[in-house]
């Protein structure tokens, strides 16, 4: 089978197709032919070798896909050869294994836990990229305790992870602030409901911030950026506000002055869901079901793809994801 294969750390990263033999599954494990791979921010990290965990080299990169069950190994009962599924993640416990789904190839394999059957009505290219950035983004709203009626400022909200954030928070009742780079992306996170965009270098961020919450400031603040925005944005808190950290699409890890905190009773809150698939699996598997149930009763809303690339063009994408080029989804069909 064809597969992309990273076997040196680079930045960007370096990435080959090659003919791999087909994977067995081995007990508690499925093998996927794959339809469609997501190219979130994280698997370029991943590639590069600057994500939380390093996979062993040489490993095929990719953390999400969708695809048609073609193998079952023993002791795996609760999916059929034939049914359509969704994966993602890390596989088993990341910081031993350093294994990671590898959607990027003909076929994926991992154990039946990485898998949850496609929703009712959802097309395999949309499976795709549904699970990760909208499982990311309910845990994080959930690890904050968003309430109807609180606000809730995303930053990076053109991103797929802010997007689901956007989509998650007006359906749970918040009024929401997207804040993205471009007109493109703060166009896409209006469609997934913000009440007000604002751009990201927008010199009157904070007074227009201010101004929408009449001066009281956000409850809840999505981050999935870091850099010098997280300080702006917990600064733009509410007394008793939460700034969720989900990661650093801006490429560097910011360090609070923490008598901000301490002025507001503001909390510093971290989500990762790599490490809830762990620790916390069924809470994700309660998390995946609830998203598969308002997907199906037409209450939550997808991205939309911005560009589909071929298998052989996967660093081309990785490199556009990179460069935050994309309004929208970029994804991988292999299928």
């Amino acid at each position: 089978m064809k597969a992309i294969r990273v076997r040196a750390w680079s930045d960007p990263p370096t990435l080959g197709i090659e003919e791999i033999p087909v994977p067995e599954p081995q007990a508690g494990e499925i093998r996927v032919a794959v339809h469609t791979a997501s190219v979130n921010f994280g698997d370029v990290l991943v590639a590069m070798g600057r994500y939380q965990v390093k996979p062993a080299l040489p490993f095929t990169p990719g953390a999400e896909c969708s695809g048609t069950v073609e193998a079952l190994g023993p002791n795996v009962t609760e999916f059929q050869i034939g049914e359509d599924v969704a994966g993602t993640g890390f596989v088993g416990r990341s910081q031993i294994t350093r294994s990671i789904l590898g959607s990027y190839a003909q076929k994926a394999i991992a154990p039946a836990d990485n898998f949850v059957r496609i929703p009712r009505g959802m097309s395999l290219e949309d499976a795709g990229f549904f699970r990760s950035a909208n499982e990311t983004a309910h845990y994080g709203l959930d690890r904050a305790g968003l309430k109807p009626g609180e606000t809730l400022l995303v930053l990076g909200a053109g991103s797929g992870t802010g997007f689901a954030a956007v989509a998650i928070g007006k359906l749970l009742a918040a009024r929401v602030i997207a804040s993205a780079s471009t007109p493109e992306k703060r166009r896409v996170a209006m469609r997934a409901g913000a009440d007000f965009a604002i751009a990201r270098d927008d010199p009157d961020w904070r007074a227009k911030v201010d101004e929408f919450t009449c001066g009281r400031g956000v409850d809840v603040v999505y981050d999935p950026v870091g850099g010098s925005a997280t300080e702006r944005a917990f600064r733009a808190l509410a007394i008793h506000g939460r700034l969720v950290v989900i990661g650093f699409a801006g490429g560097s890890i910011p360090c609070l002055p923490l008598n901000l905190a301490l002025l507001k009773n503001a909390s510093l809150i971290g989500a990762n869901h790599s490490v809830a698939q762990e620790t916390e699996r069924e809470r994700v598997r309660q998390s995946a079901a609830v998203l598969a149930r308002w997907f199906e009763d037409g209450k939550i809303a997808l991205q939309p793809v911005a560009r589909r690339f071929a298998l052989e063009e996967t660093g081309a994408a990785m490199a556009a994801v990179l460069g935050g080029e994309i309004a929208g989804r970029a994804i991988v069909r292999i299928g």
